[in-house]
């Protein structure tokens, strides 16, 4: 897809991984829109990139809606989505308090889970409404997953079921909007350097980077954004979900 004026939207981007692929959109010629519920954080990162910014809460899908409406009026219907917001709250099912209350799982379901439905079935149908591009795609819709949805870690049971939830709808969204001209995948981070990280593992320490195979770091919001830009030129990468961790199993 030529990223050329092609009206992108980008959620979760007030920092971390969302904002590294706006930026790159952006210097790639896009025209994105950034969505966030951090108001004031994702007002910088808009006027740094020249980006329009909506503040919203992906959960709700009246004010989604109501974002992918400004969105087209300001640019057109997005051709392009990444979905990089994603909650990490690392809890027990059992602690020293009892167990872990429903609404903490309830929140992670909604953000994670429903958010990511509820952004993917409004701009699929704004995609679906346009006219193809000359090798017949109409968008590329792309989520954020997680290695934890593969090998979640003690704490991780409730971050771990949203995530994975994620990953096992992006098959068949595929193959159902397939049919519009419509791609869906998913990639799943690793170990990176953002504030989901650092909230999900409170002890980070050398023997954490280490059991990394390869590089022996933290993974940089470039090398994410980096591949969301190629999945997003490369038609034939579709319904599948492609781990960017270094080779790091848990």
């Amino acid at each position: 897809m030529d990223l050329w004026q092609t009206s992108a939207l980008v959620t979760g981007a007030a920092s971390g991984l969302g904002a590294e692929v706006a930026r790159y959109l952006s210097e790639a010629g896009a025209r994105v829109t950034v969505l966030d519920v951090d108001d004031a954080t994702l007002a910088t990162v808009a006027n740094t990139i020249g980006a329009d910014a909506i503040v919203c809460d992906v959960a709700d899908p009246v004010a989604t809606e109501a974002a992918l409406v400004r969105v087209r009026e300001r640019h057109g219907p997005a051709r392009i989505l990444v979905h990089c917001v994603g909650r990490a709250h690392p809890q027990k099912i059992i602690s020293d308090d009892g167990p872990m209350p429903l609404e903490d799982f309830r929140r992670l379901v909604d953000v994670n889970l429903i958010g990511s439905f509820n952004v993917m079935r409004l701009a699929a149908a704004e995609m679906a409404r346009l006219e193809p591009v000359a090798n017949g795609e109409r968008g590329v819709i792309i989520f954020t997953a997680s290695v934890s949805a593969y090998e979640g870690q003690s704490g991780e049971a409730a971050y771990a079921a949203s995530k994975g939830g994620v990953v096992s709808m992006i098959l068949p969204a595929a193959r159902e909007l397939g049919a519009h001209g419509i791609r869906v995948v998913g990639i799943a981070p690793g170990l990176f350097g953002t504030a989901t990280l650092f909230a999900m593992e409170r002890n980070l320490d050398s023997r954490l980077v280490h059991s990394i195979p390869f590089p022996h770091r933290f993974g940089d919001p470039a090398e994410f954004a980096m591949l969301v830009m190629h999945v997003v030129k490369n038609i034939m990468i579709n319904g599948t979900v492609l781990r960017l961790d270094g080779g790091y199993h848990r």
